[in-house]
């Protein structure tokens, strides 16, 4: 699968967080819950170096809180950063982002009159949202679809301290791509840029195979579907999605099980497990291997990018 969709606001902001990244004393990266590790920048652990970094997991009432849990405790572990899990129904829980970062700042060396923060992530995870809570003013933009925020911005949340707000950016290539899969079905990109019934085979069969009862739940079905097909044939005759000939329409039921993931009527679902993601990470690097010995030597070993 290949995600068309890498607008040229996208290209500028990552310019433009490079260049900011010098001047920030503390890095807040916002994830998306269901999908915490193929919603993070995989440029970010690089570029931040040393910087102390808290990864805010929005939309948790949303994801699997199990597998929320096993999430924070897999990135403070693999990357060394400070993880908060929250949702926008929890203004005072949020302002616990506020102490948590003035805690951190307070250990690094030297004095600041002010001290610099950058906020970042993915589009559409609730980043402005988020800053609007956090300043208890609206400042930035908000709204149900990717690509709301177009343009870097400072601004004051105290007298000593600047929160500079980033665009939610991708990467112009993603290497796993499962994760492609995730960042499509979980809203952050546009859903003119990829196929509506692949996305929705590919989660039906991840539905199927980690959620079982909720899907016979939600669909009201008797017996398990043996495989994706079979499901979304399933879900198309319970909802009356049919053509001429009494054939299904599946780009109606994509729409459906999609959207009815997204908005959580399926239930609280996680959408990748740190196992799970560990053996992706496996055949992509077994699959690099590859490339690069039928390369004969002339191009050399990329590093993976996803590992921290």
């Amino acid at each position: 699968m290949t995600i068309h969709w890498y607008p040229g606001h996208m290209h500028k902001a990552n310019k433009e967080i490079k260049e900011t990244l010098s001047d920030i004393d503390l890095v807040i990266e916002v994830l998306d819950a269901r999908i915490p590790f193929s919603s993070q920048n995989p440029l970010l652990s690089k570029l931040r170096g040393t910087k102390p970094c808290i990864k805010v997991l929005t939309k948790s009432d949303l994801a699997d809180p199990e597998l929320t849990k096993q999430w924070q405790i897999w990135l403070e572990r693999e990357q060394g950063v400070k993880t908060l899990a929250l949702t926008m129904k929890q203004p005072d829980r949020i302002r616990q982002l506020l102490e948590l970062s003035r805690k951190m700042v307070a250990q690094l060396p030297g004095k600041r009159k002010v001290f610099n923060s950058m906020i970042m992530g993915i589009p559409n995870v609730g980043k402005s949202t988020l800053i609007n809570i956090l300043a208890n003013r609206t400042i930035a933009k908000t709204g149900n679809e990717p690509a709301v925020t177009k343009a870097q911005q400072r601004i004051n949340l105290s007298h000593d301290w600047a929160l500079f707000d980033t665009p939610g950016v991708l990467w112009p290539k993603v290497e796993n791509e499962p994760s492609m899969y995730r960042l499509a079905l979980s809203g952050a990109v546009k859903d003119t840029a990829y196929e509506y019934d692949d996305v929705a085979f590919f989660t039906a069969d991840y539905l199927l195979n980690a959620y079982p009862q909720l899907i016979m739940q939600r669909y009201q079905l008797q017996q398990l579907p043996k495989n994706e097909l079979e499901l979304m044939e399933a879900i198309g005759k319970k909802r009356g999605c049919l053509r001429a000939g009494n054939q299904i329409d599946l780009d109606k039921v994509s729409k459906i099980l999609l959207n009815e993931l997204r908005s959580g009527k399926l239930g609280q679902i996680t959408l990748e497990t740190p196992e799970l993601i560990e053996q992706e990470l496996i055949v992509l690097d077994n699959k690099q291997d590859i490339e690069d010995k039928t390369s004969n030597g002339k191009r050399k070993k990329k590093k993976r990018a996803y590992y921290p």
